[in-house]
């Protein structure tokens, strides 16, 4: 008898299938947010700035498959870098499921919407701008703290 649990409850992040491993994205585009690190403490601070591919409507990238090209240093996050998603917010499925706890009731596969995130307040949907129209040396000026991220 197959288990009437869902993928993300039965199966390890190694074990998930690539279109099961993409699904846990909830489309928050937090992950694409510009993050500074103070050279003399360590500590990280994400920015309200995102990546020249985000649409910040829609919080999707508006060239996923080639985004590798377009912007060399965008991690592609893979089960085998599970340990390493503390950088990621405390709201990412993928850094939930990494530390054994379980998708909220927000997350567009437990509540089958996939405006969830948006409606939750959890993306960064018409939150943040573009690098595009802030400078590298002004990044510091747009320092945030997410309230459910602290």
């Amino acid at each position: 008898m197959v288990s009437q649990r869902p993928f993300w409850q039965r199966k390890t992040l190694a074990e998930m299938t690539e279109a099961e491993w993409e699904s846990l994205c909830d489309g928050c585009g937090r992950c694409c947010l510009h993050r500074l690190e103070d050279e003399d403490t360590g500590e990280v601070h994400t920015t309200c700035v995102s990546c020249k591919l985000l649409d910040t409507h829609s919080c999707q990238c508006s060239d996923y498959p080639h985004r590798k090209q377009k912007v060399p240093d965008c991690i592609q996050l893979t089960p085998e870098d599970a340990a390493g998603f503390t950088w990621l917010p405390r709201t990412c499925a993928y850094r939930i499921l990494a530390e054994g706890g379980q998708l909220p009731a927000w997350h567009p596969l437990v509540s089958g919407d996939p405006d969830s995130v948006h409606k939750a307040g959890i993306s960064v949907q018409d939150k943040v701008i573009s690098e595009a129209e802030v400078q590298p040396d002004d990044f510091e000026d747009h320092i945030v703290i997410w309230v459910d991220d602290e």
